[in-house]
């Protein structure tokens, strides 16, 4: 458990010119005039449709090419793409970790973490990942999961003013990898904020995942969270 206390903080076509004058356009003229007429609006119209068609095309193939050519740009080590409706997924081809959140939160830089994705109009929802290097290669080689889980609220999740209590802790077993999962709510003078995480090792790494909404949206939010939580996965990459 010391080494965990003591690692650093995790804290979008005119008419011919050579037509007969007026007064002595005879009944066949008059016919063939009536038919150029009715022949040009015709291929006016034809061609009006011809170019909306084709228009109309061309903006279908932007929007199917667009996203891809969007995810092609992103950098190789880290991008997102659109997973289950709803949500994207990030994947850290550096770090070797992968989850989901979603749609609509925005990406933004947060010193100390990794990853961190948040609603621009609900600040407490969020989800952010960090990683500190170590040496064990399990994450029940620093406790169980209550007391890894206190460790990590009491010292990094929520700051020392806020009353925090954790209403749940498990261990999970997912393709040979073991993750602890941990549910717990800060409260603040003016918000309590109702918060998930989950926490595991590789890669020489320690890494969290944490994720949460305000208390007055819990409900709401509720399944997105535990969706992102139940998402997070890490994989093994070149050392």
């Amino acid at each position: 458990m010391a080494s965990l206390q003591n690692s650093p903080s995790i804290h979008r076509t005119p008419l011919p010119n050579s037509l007969p004058q007026k007064n002595a356009v005879s009944p066949v003229w008059k016919r063939s005039i009536s038919f150029l007429v009715r022949a040009e609006n015709t291929s006016m119209a034809s061609t009006s449709i011809f170019q909306d068609n084709c228009r109309r095309r061309h903006m279908i193939a932007i929007g199917v090419i667009a996203p891809w050519v969007s995810i092609l740009n992103q950098s190789p080590a880290s991008f997102a793409v659109e997973s289950k409706k709803g949500f994207l997924t990030v994947t850290d081809k550096n770090d070797g970790y992968s989850f989901v959140y979603p749609f609509g939160w925005q990406e933004v830089s947060i010193e100390g973490q990794d990853k961190v994705f948040k609603d621009v109009i609900e600040p407490l929802e969020s989800v952010s990942v960090t990683k500190i290097p170590t040496s064990k290669q399990d994450v029940r080689d620093f406790g169980s999961p209550q007391e890894v889980a206190q460790i990590l609220i009491n010292k990094f999740l929520a700051p020392p003013t806020q009353k925090t209590k954790i209403i749940a802790a498990a261990e999970h077993d997912v393709d040979g990898k073991i993750y602890y999962t941990f549910e717990f709510t800060a409260q603040a003078p003016n918000y309590i904020r109702h918060a998930l995480g989950a926490v595991t090792v590789g890669n020489g790494k320690f890494f969290t995942l944490t994720t949460g909404a305000n208390q007055r949206r819990w409900d709401k939010m509720k399944d997105r969270l535990e969706t992102i939580i139940d998402s997070f996965k890490i994989f093994n990459v070149l050392m």
